[in-house]
């Protein structure tokens, strides 16, 4: 692991749907100001045709990691018994390509250490499991600072940069 000296001791196990209440909460805390910070960039008009729907999806994306055929896997991470995020993890046996996707720390434990302890949770998962890479997508944004900045304390270390350039179009 990269990170030896976070100030929380964290535990990591399997989520299941009867986590989905305590996980949407997280989510929907942890991405507000993400969507604010969209809205800003984007504007009014673009916001709501372009971003807003995928925003409103994402709380359905994270009920259907829990379905059943689903290929991924749902960890969450608690602290002193309570959750306080949670990592969607996938493996692709025939690629040995490993993907973290939908995850969220509560904003209330952030700046700990906490989201590079998850992220490194997730690689040594998957460097277990035979994986040869490990991916994540991230936003660009200034609200995904902290997020890049985990990631590459996980030892995300190799990006190609992505531009969604839009028009409002009258």
């Amino acid at each position: 692991m990269h990170t030896k000296n976070t100030t929380h001791k964290l535990k990591f196990t399997t989520a299941h749907k009867a986590d989905l209440n305590n996980l949407e909460a997280i989510r929907k805390k942890a991405f507000q100001p993400i969507f604010d910070s969209f809205r800003k960039i984007l504007g009014d008009t673009i916001y709501e045709y372009a971003q807003l729907p995928e925003d409103l999806a994402q709380k359905d994306l994270l009920k259907s990691l829990f379905e059943e055929g689903s290929v991924w896997t749902m960890w969450k991470a608690e602290y002193e018994e309570q959750i306080i995020g949670f990592v969607s993890i996938r493996m692709d046996e025939q690629t040995k390509v490993g993907e973290i996707g939908l995850n969220a720390i509560d904003p209330d434990f952030s700046g700990k250490g906490i989201g590079t302890q998850m992220y490194d949770f997730a690689v040594n998962l998957m460097r277990e499991a035979g994986m040869k890479v490990a991916t994540v997508a991230t936003g660009g944004d200034p609200a995904h600072l902290a997020a890049r900045k985990a990631y590459q304390k996980a030892g995300f270390d190799v990006e190609i940069p992505s531009v969604w350039m839009c028009q409002e179009l009258e």
